[in-house]
């Protein structure tokens, strides 16, 4: 298939469920199928055709889908079965190196299923000793452990890199999640064994799109070589209502051209829950802005301070008037003049 990406090639998430795969597949196997397109078309139909089948038929097969999801296409060419195929595979692949273990639904803070994605600098690390973090808790010992001790000089295998998608509520208030993950590690033989563990991340209050949370030693490992490390980066989900730029929180709102030059009462419910009331009795010019001090996204470094709210406004104007509107207009508008 080349270099395309299989979730990509169905329009799918990394997470999507059977039912999703399938219905995707049918739909994007429908639209490409090479007998629906004239005779000019059938090349570009036929090569879409070959990838839509082949993205299916790795991403609908359970083991097909964790090798991918470990190595990336380069796996699948490879008999994991066997140590060193399987870890060469991690290595070089034409993916760039490891695309990441293989990270399942589990639950939130709120008990809603939930995979996801993370990115920012470097923030803290969640394994670090300051931070109090879970991440020293759980299995030390067993495989990892005894290759660990026996790895080469503390060189560590390749890191791990996978998002970690938040919704702009979970950024702003905080969340904790649950992340089953599986990794490979080699048994007392060498040869690579599957590790499933479940970890716990801790979203802190304000953290941005790029923060990265580092699990030490909790990547996949080689032999000879400490495990590496496994990063989640942060991502955010566009929200409905409000934009994220930075600190601040952005919100559009559209008014009438009356509204605009009368003033009008805006009601947003906050992504805390609360209804903040903004009165807005200046003439609105479009693009004019509201600035709400202290009612942005909570700063992480200063937990105590927030960014601003930015209300920007678009008036509409009306699309026709009558000869009557327009002399009360001229009549209004032209006294005040």
């Amino acid at each position: 298939m080349g270099m395309a990406d299989y979730y990509e090639v169905l329009k799918v998430s990394s997470t999507a469920n059977e039912e999703e795969l399938r219905r995707a597949y049918k739909k994007l196997a429908m639209r490409w199928h090479p007998d629906k397109h004239p005779s000019g078309a059938k090349g570009l139909a036929e090569a879409k055709f070959k990838q839509i089948c082949e993205a299916y038929d790795v991403l609908s097969d359970a083991q097909k889908r964790q090798i991918y999801d470990l190595y990336g296409e380069d796996g699948l060419k490879y008999d994991v079965s066997s140590p060193s195929a399987a870890f060469a595979a991690t290595r070089g692949g034409a993916s760039g190196g490891v695309k990441g273990g293989s990270f399942k639904k589990y639950g939130n803070g709120n008990g809603r299923a939930v995979n996801d994605d993370i990115f920012d600098g470097f923030f803290d690390d969640i394994g670090s000793d300051k931070s109090g973090s879970p991440l020293k808790k759980g299995n030390d010992e067993g495989v990892n452990r005894k290759y660990s001790r026996s790895a080469t000089a503390g060189k560590k295998a390749e890191p791990v890199e996978n998002k970690l998608v938040c919704s702009l509520e979970e950024l702003f208030k905080g969340s904790k999640r649950k992340m089953k993950i599986a990794r490979l590690v080699p048994d007392s033989s060498g040869k690579a064994t599957t590790v499933d563990e479940v970890l716990a991340i801790d979203i802190r209050p304000g953290w941005k799109k790029g923060t990265k949370i580092t699990f030490p030693e909790k990547g996949n490992q080689e032999p000879g070589l400490l495990a590496g490390d496994l990063i989640f980066v942060i991502d955010e989900k566009p929200h409905q209502t409000f934009k994220r730029d930075g600190n601040d929180l952005l919100v559009n709102l559209k008014v009438s051209l009356l509204e605009a030059l009368t003033g009008k009462t805006v009601t947003l419910t906050t992504l805390d829950g609360r209804n903040l009331e903004i009165e807005v009795s200046d003439i609105v010019k479009p693009g004019h802005e509201v600035v709400i001090t202290g009612e942005g996204m909570p700063i992480s470094k200063e937990p105590k301070k927030r960014g601003n709210l930015r209300i920007k406004f678009d008036v509409k104007f009306p699309s026709r008037l009558s000869s009557d509107q327009k002399a009360d207009l001229r009549r209004v508008l032209g006294r005040s003049s």
